[in-house]
């Protein structure tokens, strides 16, 4: 019997849980594919969430499903002897702390810099303010940017994600993605008006994109080592993709776009979008067949994307594109996670299987997609890609190097944060920090064991 399918017995799942331990490899799966293969078909159980959740970036509501919590889980493809992995992150020979950094604000959605030199930190609050934090963690009293009069907050919808533009420090440029009060995606452009403050009156749309339902917003904007503006759309929402919006390239909705701010207004798409010159499909996606790709992140040294999308009612996933590796399908609502959604088979060609998945059972319900660790601080975290859940505060990592050489990631437990994670940030040295959804952050430090 196949561990994926010992995954879906009671007694397994008890088992798992039992082995499960800080630094302890999770066991994987040995049917799926590798990035760019096929996904697996099986059965998937479960009934269908009718409505959203309370919290951004969270599974469709309706309460969590019941029984025990879920591992991550990972495909076991054939490995790649030719490329083995450089420099293994080891998880047994370290010890992970979340340690407190900054408090006091409202629920808050993401963190991250301006990579203008200046050290400060930009928290972003869902009611729509971006507050400034120095280096010690203490709060400016002025913010960033204030948006509270043009972003509708709540629920999934709100002010959700922020990104500088390369050139920030000469050109003060910066974009954000948020609802406004018609429900709808917008992605704006600001201006600097002065040292850490940016002025509301010089908003730029750049695109708008029409929700049919309150949740499964995405939310994310981050720009690629290309220069480009990435742009992270779920599905439209509605428990199980009632628009079919995420094998459909007709529309943005459950895709990442991929879009030029700099070489015309509002923006241009790039000559080798994958899909530029298809008459039947939007120019600016990039990859499709996402859910809700709440959280994603380039990693700094292989230009790789990670893509964490939040699942149905059985699966959460992290999925790999590797650097330049546009127009991969990742299957949604065909797949979830490495399994056919609410069907016993399905025809997963050309599908991308994830690069890791856990069971949304039993207190776990949204993944949290977080950042390869580049600093220079902690040594014993190099190259180890951290994720989180939600509801439960679990953070898991795997090693960057050996995902992408063998196609697949031995996924570890790492500990639990201890409060309700809503995000990962990034500063301009590459340490992290962990994002509460009640207004908190917590930097990531490690000793060794």
């Amino acid at each position: 019997m196949s561990p994926r399918r010992i995954l879906a017995l009671a007694i397994a799942l008890a088992l798992l849980t039992a082995c499960a331990s800080s630094g302890q490899r999770t066991p994987g799966p040995t049917t799926g594919g590798q990035p760019g293969g096929p996904a697996t078909s099986s059965p998937t159980p479960g009934s269908l969430p009718t409505a959203g959740p309370t919290a951004p970036g969270d599974s469709p509501a309706g309460g969590t499903p019941p029984g025990s919590p879920g591992t991550p889980a990972t495909p076991d493809a054939p490995g790649s002897p030719d490329t083995p992995a450089a420099s293994p992150f080891d998880p047994a020979a370290v010890s992970l702390a979340f340690e407190p950094f900054a408090s006091g604000m409202g629920a808050l959605t993401y963190l991250t810099h301006a990579g203008d030199g200046s050290g400060l930190l930009y928290a972003v609050e869902q009611a729509g303010v971006v507050r400034v934090l120095e280096r010690d963690g203490s709060l400016r009293s002025q913010p960033l940017l204030d948006l509270t009069d043009r972003v509708r907050a709540g629920g999934e919808q709100g002010l959700l994600g922020l990104a500088f533009h390369p050139a920030y420090a000469d050109n003060g440029r910066l974009f954000v993605n948020y609802t406004d009060h018609n429900g709808d995606t917008v992605v704006a452009e600001f201006r600097r008006s002065a040292e850490a403050v940016a002025d509301p009156a010089t908003e730029r749309i750049v695109l708008r994109v029409e929700q049919p339902f309150r949740n499964h917003n995405g939310g994310m904007v981050v720009f690629g080592p290309d220069g480009y503006l990435y742009v992270s759309l779920g599905d439209g929402g509605g428990g199980g993709d009632p628009l079919e919006a995420g094998q459909d390239l007709g529309t943005l909705l459950g895709k990442i776009l991929r879009i030029d701010v700099d070489g015309g207004q509002p923006y241009v798409v790039p000559a080798d979008n994958p899909f530029v010159g298809r008459q039947e499909a939007q120019p600016e996606i990039w990859v499709w067949g996402l859910r809700n790709p709440w959280r994603m992140s380039f990693d700094r040294e292989t230009g790789a994307l990670l893509i964490a999308d939040v699942g149905q009612s059985s699966w959460e996933e992290v999925n790999l594109q590797p650097a330049g590796a546009g127009g991969l399908n990742f299957g949604w609502n065909i797949t979830e996670g490495p399994d056919c959604y609410r069907a016993d088979s399905c025809d997963t060609a050309g599908l991308t299987a994830p690069l890791a998945w856990y069971a949304s059972h039993g207190g776990q319900c949204a993944v949290v997609g977080g950042y390869a660790y580049r600093g220079v601080e902690f040594p014993g975290l190099a190259g180890a890609y951290f994720f989180a859940d939600h509801c439960s505060g679990l953070v898991w990592a795997f090693d960057m190097a050996s995902a992408l050489a063998s196609g697949q990631a031995e996924v570890f437990e790492m500990g639990s944060a201890g409060l309700r994670p809503s995000a990962f940030g990034e500063d301009e040295e590459g340490e992290l920090y962990l994002v509460g959804h009640s207004g908190e952050v917590l930097r990531i430090a490690a000793r060794p064991r």
